[in-house]
């Protein structure tokens, strides 16, 4: 049943928050450390926004948002063209899962958990990008 919510929440969480022109985040990537920090001590272990340059996304920044058993964090990705992502990071209790893939009308998620957390990569992207950039996601929140 988590599985579901998670990308639940991350496709709720785009919807929100990508068309925002002038407030996608509260905390802009010019001052990603302090993002991190905050980010990291609220879900109780350290994340890092992965970087997904070579894929053609930048970080904007990111926002905390709450979520079904602890807060969550929210990191904004865009592109030249505007095109916006966004990635759902939780606490999970969950059991490890395989990347799996959800939508409804206007944008798609990749989500897994991993250890302890829960995530979600969600935009408006072809299924195959969006996926590359899940896994690079994957690798970047994982890999130090």
């Amino acid at each position: 049943a988590e599985a579901p919510r998670l990308a639940a929440a991350a496709l709720g969480s785009y919807a929100t928050y990508a068309s925002e022109v002038l407030h996608p985040v509260e905390v802009s990537a010019a001052d990603e450390a302090h993002l991190v920090k905050w980010l990291s001590k609220r879900l109780g272990t350290a994340i890092r926004p992965p970087d997904l340059a070579a894929e053609g996304f930048r970080l904007i920044g990111g926002r905390l948002l709450p979520g079904d058993t602890s807060p969550a964090a929210l990191l904004m990705y865009e592109d030249d063209l505007g095109r916006r992502l966004a990635l759902y990071v939780t606490r999970s209790e969950g059991q490890e899962t395989e990347m799996a893939f959800a939508e409804e009308p206007g944008a798609q998620a990749f989500w897994w958990v991993d250890g302890n957390l829960g995530c979600a990569l969600a935009g408006d992207l072809p299924r195959d990008q969006l996926r590359r950039l899940a896994i690079s996601a994957y690798h970047g929140l994982t890999e130090v």
